[in-house]
């Protein structure tokens, strides 16, 4: 409660006198700020990429997170505003660190924001009360023939590969509530699942009918140098990219297969467009029988409503990657395609935020029994 204090004091002539009355009037504190009870200590391993950087600007505002230990072997020994400049105003921020060189003994949970393969030996290796957060890809695919066929290896942790919960939030709510360890799932399996998944699951489109058509900034290529990466390859134009052999591919799949209860397949192909941030995904589909696409935006309507972080917006609108930039929002609407019987579904997402760190933390707030919108209601920057 917060106490309100009220004081009067009188001073009399010729002699010491004082009146003090102290008032406390109960009043509840404002909503957005939540208490500081059960903080946490988290460590983010990888923490010199584009997502870690995420996790600590979003866990800044966090009232029960505390972050004690960042990783990031090759910057290690650097302040962290050395790295990204842009974090300089966030206080109590750790150095940098060499992994080898965290005793996790002394964190809570962890933000694993490593390369794929690289991540399951550091996962293996953890005690197993922490609670975990991946973003990389290693506990997305649950079959490890899957995942030896498009990741090229065997995978090196099986077991915490059949334990890993998928934590697409909206679709896994109760199962991520539970989880020890969550695979967060991909940028582009996000922005397309949200749009598909209570579709297919609805018997409404087709699921041998599906094409996607995925664009998305260029920090979804990530921070390392690639003469791919350089200003001059990327400016001024849109270039496709993994076309016909994306590894999200198959974990697409894999939800989707789940949603329609028979195998799934689609055609998708992603592009990397001039803008740092940002992800659209244009899904084409078939309706069945009978369906109109204004029954597809009312299934969805049904399904989200309620939902802190997705929305479909109203008919006719189309959504927009800056008007979710920064922010941990979902936006989506359907058309019909002149085509008869097909439709059009289109999603945005900040890859960064809803499409990696900020779904992590949305899931790490239910893990942890916190309200699930802790630190992510900030609205999107514009321009």
């Amino acid at each position: 409660m917060a106490l309100q204090c009220k004081q009067r004091v009188a001073v009399g002539s010729g002699r010491r006198a004082m009146d003090v009355r102290a008032q406390a009037v109960a009043s509840p504190a404002p909503a957005s700020a939540p208490m500081k009870t059960n903080v946490a200590k988290i460590a983010v391993l990888g923490a010199s990429g584009y997502t870690g950087a995420e996790v600590v600007r979003l866990t800044a505002l966090h009232p029960n997170i505390k972050v004690t230990v960042l990783t990031g072997d090759k910057q290690a020994g650097k302040a962290f505003s050395d790295v990204f400049p842009h974090l300089v105003t966030a206080t109590n921020v750790p150095k940098l660190v060499k992994i080898d060189d965290v005793n996790f003994g002394d964190v809570d949970a962890v933000f694993c924001c490593l390369p794929h393969a690289t991540t399951q030996e550091v996962i293996k290796k953890l005690p197993s009360s922490l609670k975990v957060v991946d973003l990389s890809a290693d506990f997305r695919l649950k079959n490890p023939a899957t995942y030896a066929e498009w990741y090229g290896h065997e995978h090196a942790a099986v077991e915490l590969q059949k334990e890993a919960v998928y934590g697409l939030t909206e679709l896994y709510r109760d199962q991520v509530k539970s989880a020890r360890l969550l695979a967060n799932p991909g940028c582009y399996p996000t922005c397309s699942q949200l749009g598909l998944y209570p579709l297919l699951k609805a018997g409404l489109i087709l699921p041998d009918d599906i094409l996607i058509d995925a664009k998305s900034g260029v920090s979804g290529a990530g921070r390392s140098a690639k003469e791919s990466n350089l200003y001059c390859e990327i400016a001024e134009g849109i270039n496709s990219y993994a076309v016909g052999s994306h590894r999200h591919m198959p974990e697409i799949e894999q939800g989707l297969t789940e949603a329609a209860g028979k195998p799934v397949t689609i055609s998708f192909t992603p592009h990397l467009i001039n803008m740092s941030r940002g992800m659209q995904t244009t899904s084409y589909v078939k309706l069945a029988p009978g369906v109109t696409a204004d029954q597809l935006r009312a299934q969805l309507a049904a399904t989200y409503e309620g939902e802190p972080f997705v929305r479909v917006l109203p008919k006719g609108t189309v959504p927009h990657t800056r008007h979710v930039r920064g922010s941990n929002y979902c936006l989506m609407n359907v058309f019909p395609d002149r085509i008869p019987g097909r439709a059009i579904i289109i999603s945005v997402i900040d890859n960064l935020v809803k499409g990696a760190s900020g779904q992590g933390l949305q899931n790490l707030n239910l893990m942890m029994g916190w309200p699930e919108t802790t630190a992510l209601l900030q609205l999107a920057m514009f321009p």
